[in-house]
């Protein structure tokens, strides 16, 4: 009896033990798969579930932040030529003790202290004090507007912070959930939030379309707008509004403090790609529903990833690839340019000094052509003051472009179009002196240096504007020289230059 007394006891003792077990293991999994923040590369599925937006959760998300990042990248492109891009951040700031009191007082009179729009509302109305504190820290003091910006900043958000710290103790409510708005909470987004964010921002979109043309002078030329007797005061109340909607609309998003990255980054990045208004708001939008597209649809993918960091970093990225690429103002395209620039400079400078180095020595004829007499290197490195291997790629480039020959390792020769083009630059070189002296009243012992540092920026129609100003005293064509022209006399011997083996 014993031993079969212990197998039942066994078999009705190990199924118990392993429901327990099991179920200890499951609980283990469900504790670990909510305290877990490790990021894993996620499946095909996953990326096909976001990418085709399988879910409804997700397609909210999206389409959420999709229509706050367009509204935000159009109405901060006004706010960031106006400069009032940092007035986005005390905004902001300035909300968080208008969602506290909105919740206190909404559970103080038996309401859901938090429905979304109770707390937008008060949002509102404390933003909307910030900003009154600004103004009239702006203009009754002789503080600037960013110290009263970041006085507000500071003050108002101290300020939420503390009651935020009495809503937790109070006994009719508590404060879980309200911390998403410092940071944002985008997968909490509902439906009904979704279509409060779109209907607010194509609200804003639109008027900002309505007065597009009002709002483009008011940032580029107030005075101007003035004198034409548009309502300067209103339209900067109007601007301020469509910041304080977009700011509010997008708390639930991105949160407070990373708010003011939407209004800026994307109208900045699209400040890169071009030089007109229309064409900065256009991209902007584009760039803002991009970054919150995909911001949103990246921490879909990656579930431990907040939503509104994902959004602003997205926007970052393309912030830099704008600020490297951009076309017009891009880095590499103004590098490129700056480059192409002293390469043009200096070639300039070249042919200039060859020319001026055989008219003080006579070596021109009056049909402007030349003798046969080479220029040595070494003065023209001293008539610059370059390098010599700085010289040697100069003199490379030129003769490559057909300007100049080498005769020898330190000698140069003009050729036809080099000596055409040194006439064309020296005569431009001599207006530019002699406008300078006669009507800047520069001494013509410095002339020199200042014509140098504009002369390579003319335009024909500047070419033909000078010559009609000024008297036309010129030599086979060329103006004379206003000054003397400064040229090492211990290399060549002016007055018989063939002594000094130029032959």
């Amino acid at each position: 009896m014993r031993p079969f007394f212990l197998v039942f006891l066994f078999a009705s003792f190990v199924p118990q033990t392993l429901v327990i077990a099991a179920g200890g293991s499951r609980e283990a999994q469900a504790q670990q798969s909510i305290t877990d923040r490790s990021i894993s590369i996620p499946e095909w599925s996953d990326w096909k579930r976001v990418l085709f937006l399988q879910d409804y959760n997700t397609r909210i998300v999206v389409l959420g932040t999709t229509l706050l990042g367009m509204s935000a990248g159009m109405i901060g492109s006004f706010a960031l030529l106006r400069k009032r891009a940092l007035m986005g951040d005390a905004l902001s700031h300035a909300t968080l003790p208008g969602i506290a009191i909105a919740f206190i007082v909404a559970t103080s009179l038996g309401l859901d202290g938090k429905t979304l729009p109770i707390l937008l509302v008060g949002a509102a109305l404390s933003g909307l004090l910030g900003i009154a504190t600004i103004l009239l820290v702006r203009n009754l003091t002789r503080l600037k507007e960013d110290a009263a910006l970041g006085i507000v900043l500071s003050v108002f958000f101290g300020a939420g912070i503390a009651l935020l710290g009495i809503v937790q103790q109070m006994k009719t409510g508590h404060a879980a959930g309200l911390e998403s708005f410092i940071y944002g909470k985008t997968a909490s987004m509902v439906a009904s939030d979704a279509w409060l964010i779109g209907s607010a921002g194509m609200i804003c979109v639109l008027i900002s379309v309505l007065l597009f043309k009002e709002l483009t002078l008011l940032c580029f030329d107030e005075g101007f707008a003035v004198s034409r007797g548009f309502p300067v005061v209103f339209l900067d109340m109007i601007l301020m509004g469509l910041v304080v909607i977009v700011t509010i609309i997008g708390l639930q998003a991105v949160g407070l403090i990373l708010m003011i990255s939407l209004l800026v980054i994307p109208p900045a990045a699209a400040r890169f790609w071009t030089e007109k208004m229309v064409n900065m708001t256009i991209v902007a939008i584009v760039l803002g529903a991009l970054s919150g597209m995909i911001g949103s649809a990246m921490s879909a993918v990656f579930p431990n990833l907040p939503s509104g960091a994902m959004i602003v970093l997205v926007a970052t990225a393309m912030f830099l690839f704008s600020m490297i690429f951009g076309i017009p103002r891009g880095i590499l395209i103004r590098k490129l340019r700056r480059y192409e620039l002293n390469t043009k400079i200096n070639r300039q400078h070249l042919l200039r000094g060859i020319y001026e180095y055989l008219e003080t020595r006579g070596l021109l004829n009056e049909k402007q052509t030349l003798e046969s007499l080479p220029v040595p290197v070494e003065t023209l490195n001293q008539m610059r003051s370059w390098s010599l291997p700085a010289l040697k790629k100069i003199v490379k480039r030129a003769e490559r472009e057909r300007l100049v020959e080498t005769i020898h390792e330190d000698q140069l020769q003009l050729t036809e179009a080099g000596l055409k083009e040194a006439i064309r630059l020296v005569h431009e070189h001599r207006l530019w002196e002699l406008y300078l002296i006669t009507y800047a009243d520069v001494a013509p012992s410095k002339v020199d240096q200042d014509a140098d540092a504009i002369e390579h920026v003319l335009e024909p129609e500047v070419i033909s504007e000078l010559e009609s100003l000024l008297i036309q005293q010129s030599t086979m064509g060329v103006i004379q020289s206003p000054h003397a022209i400064e040229i090492d006399q211990k290399q060549t011997n002016p007055q018989n230059p063939r002594s000094q083996g130029l032959t």
